[in-house]
């Protein structure tokens, strides 16, 4: 079902990157103008996504549910840390390499299986890992594609997705409500990510060589690691951790970590690589 499903998203959202492919092939927009659209995904739509899904109810059992998938989430992020490093080294790899084996299309993807499967109240599972990786995007990610050395924390801390977290978890811990009128706005915003992702990356693939990419061997070596290898690994050490047992449908909510863990590289990755040159 799980499998299907998945399936069926992927070719929605393949069916919208070819129309944004034939939007600039046909002349009526340029592959430059998604420049545009990345800042809108990045800096407004992504923030409404975190904002969103934290504007819930704190019961207890959400409350455990959150620190296991919190806590297996940081895991899973430090365990691509120490595989960034490794891959940098032996693999010789670049920002956009390291960045696409690391980060995962859960937003995309995964949030509507989640609410499909399980239901809407299961997503803040899912977002808790996309909170994580936000910060780990937004500190470790974005340090890839600077174009400086230096590491501006004052930038970071500011960031308007860190501070769509930080809003969201005091929204949620106080039991704060997004009045009704904010709430359809940033549900409506929220709805159009994909959509965006998608076109954004059909545009761009306009205006690429795919004779040469597809001879590009480092391209299949990303493919198997993003896909097969780190999920492999993940799964071992959700294994290992036996941390099922922490909360109240564990093996739920760990399910739901481990499927945002394994899905291809992260839309964010391609808009941050655009963003800097």
């Amino acid at each position: 079902m799980v499998t299907i499903l998945l399936i069926n998203k992927i070719a929605q959202l393949f069916v919208i990157l070819i129309l944004g492919y034939l939007l600039v092939k046909c002349k009526l927009v340029r592959a430059e103008d998604s420049a545009v659209l990345s800042k809108i995904s990045l800096y407004l739509l992504m923030p409404c996504v975190l904002i969103n899904a934290f504007d819930v109810t704190l019961t207890e059992e959400i409350k455990s549910g959150l620190m296991l998938s919190f806590g297996v989430s940081i895991g899973i992020h430090i365990l691509f840390l120490l595989l960034d490093i490794l891959y940098k080294k032996w693999g010789k790899a670049g920002a956009v390499e390291r960045a696409s084996v690391a980060y995962s299309n859960a937003g995309n993807l995964i949030i509507p299986i989640v609410s499909y499967i399980l239901g809407e109240e299961w997503l803040i599972y899912t977002c808790a890992y996309l909170s994580i990786q936000i910060v780990f995007l937004w500190t470790h990610g974005i340090g890839l594609f600077a174009h400086d050395k230096k590491f501006d924390i004052k930038k970071i801390v500011l960031n308007i997705n860190i501070l769509a977290t930080v809003v969201g978890f005091i929204m949620m811990f106080f039991n704060l409500r997004l009045p009704s009128f904010a709430k359809e706005v940033t549900t409506s915003l929220s709805s159009m990510i994909g959509t965006i992702g998608m076109l954004i990356c059909g545009m761009l693939a306009a205006s690429v060589d795919f004779k040469k990419l597809i001879k590009n061997k480092r391209l299949y070596s990303i493919i198997a690691l993003r896909m097969f290898v780190y999920p492999a690994l993940v799964l071992l050490f959700i294994k290992l951790t036996h941390a099922e047992a922490l909360a109240q449908n564990g093996d739920k909510i760990l399910l739901i970590t481990f499927l945002a863990s394994m899905t291809p590289a992260a839309a964010t990755v391609m808009q941050m690589a655009q963003l800097h040159d």
